[in-house]
């Protein structure tokens, strides 16, 4: 694996789960304001905010990965999708192996815990079937991670499906 890479961007291609959490909750509590992440934030939802910073840390990802942000796929619209550029066999050489579907969501009122907002991001992938862009380009099923990404204010939790 690349070494030039963010500690982010090194733990999503690794799967590491936890490392991800590390990570962005070190930035937010070090770099984020309130006013960034609150639910007015500069009258901006909080859900767009994170979504344009992972989006950011990802850009460096273009020359293995196809990035995109709110496409469309099957019965809904995912937030952001990683497609390795090249076949299986030629990306697992890179490093590159999984696509990434992500889903971000600001934890409601109904939800007690952020763990309970991952659930929701990732029955969202799933009952929206947003793996189906990537499987009518020949991607299989088990070659395709999803993440849920779950925020209140400075708190983030990620967690991962199947």
């Amino acid at each position: 694996m690349e070494t030039d890479y963010n500690d982010f961007i090194k733990a999503l291609l690794m799967g590491d789960v936890r490392m991800m959490n590390t990570y962005m909750n070190k930035v937010t509590l070090e770099m984020f304001s309130h006013f960034d992440t609150g639910k007015r934030a500069s009258g901006a939802e909080p859900e767009r905010f994170y979504h344009g910073f992972v989006l950011g840390l990802m850009v460096e990802l273009a020359d293995k990965y196809v990035l995109t942000s709110n496409r469309e796929s099957s019965f809904g619209r995912y937030d952001v999708m990683l497609e390795p550029r090249m076949q299986t066999g030629a990306a697992e050489r890179l490093g590159v192996r999984d696509a990434i579907i992500i889903e971000f969501k600001v934890q409601d009122e109904e939800e007690k815990e952020l763990s309970d907002t991952v659930q929701e991001a990732l029955r969202q992938i799933r009952e929206r079937n947003y793996k189906a862009a990537l499987t009518a380009r020949g991607i299989p099923e088990e070659c395709i991670r999803s993440y849920g990404f779950a925020f209140c204010g400075k708190q983030v939790l990620i967690g991962g499906g199947e």
